[in-house]
């Protein structure tokens, strides 16, 4: 191995590269260091690849923008010839500039946390009772549960009778036994389908970022 300025000869030195998907930051200088976890066993080729600048986000920019790891691939060949680079992550890396204040627990510990809360809470209350009502309307399950209590009791049903109590105890534990979620705390260790749909929904985001960048730089290069 030999040195020339910054640049590094290299051979028979392999880099593995595993790119994040979807990274947010409070800085302006972006490194690959921030963005991927880097491994190599010559600690100096790392180092250096690890500083590679990535992108720089000014004040006129966007605040989101969409890096290709080939990008970075041929940033790191330029800096170290020769070097053999597996990438084993993602194929393009969305970066965000986030803001320093952003999120910090005395902010979500304040007022407007509580209100928010307060507010989710109350539409997803009311939201939850109104579609479970909505539903019990279209398929007429209270004549379902009368009709059931009169042939099984023999009375008519007042509405108001154990087997309605027992429908709706059943209901709320069906309910929480679904969602594996009960105030701060979970009934086992498996994701509830709410992260499992949130993931899904994170990485449709992702990928619809991605399409669209690309087909900007496509008609950017038609124009």
């Amino acid at each position: 191995m030999k040195k020339k300025g910054v640049v590094i000869f290299v051979a028979n030195v392999v880099l593995y590269l595993m790119a994040k998907q979807n990274v947010a930051l409070a800085k302006e200088e972006v490194e690959l260091n921030d963005v991927a976890s880097i491994y190599c066993e010559d600690k100096t080729i790392s180092a250096k690849a690890k500083a590679i600048k990535v992108h720089r986000f000014r004040n006129d920019s966007s605040p989101r923008v969409v890096v290709s790891i080939l990008k970075i691939i041929e940033q790191i060949t330029k800096l170290c010839p020769g070097i053999t680079v597996e990438s084993i992550g993602e194929t393009d890396i969305i970066i965000e500039k986030a803001s320093m204040q952003h999120d910090k627990p005395s902010q979500k510990k304040g007022p407007m946390g509580v209100l928010k809360l307060i507010f989710v809470a109350l539409i997803c209350f009311f939201g939850s009772a109104f579609t479970i009502m909505a539903f019990h309307n279209d398929v007429g399950l209270p004549d379902v549960l009368s009709r059931i209590y009169e042939l099984v009791i023999g009375t008519e049903s007042d509405g108001f009778t154990a087997i309605e109590i027992s429908y709706s105890i059943g209901l709320a534990a069906g309910i929480i036994i679904f969602y594996n979620h009960i105030g701060g705390k979970r009934l086992t260790s498996d994701p509830t389908p709410l992260e499992v749909e949130m993931r899904n929904y994170e990485r449709d985001v992702n990928q619809a970022i991605v399409e669209t960048a690309d087909r900007e730089k496509l008609e950017e290069d038609v124009d």
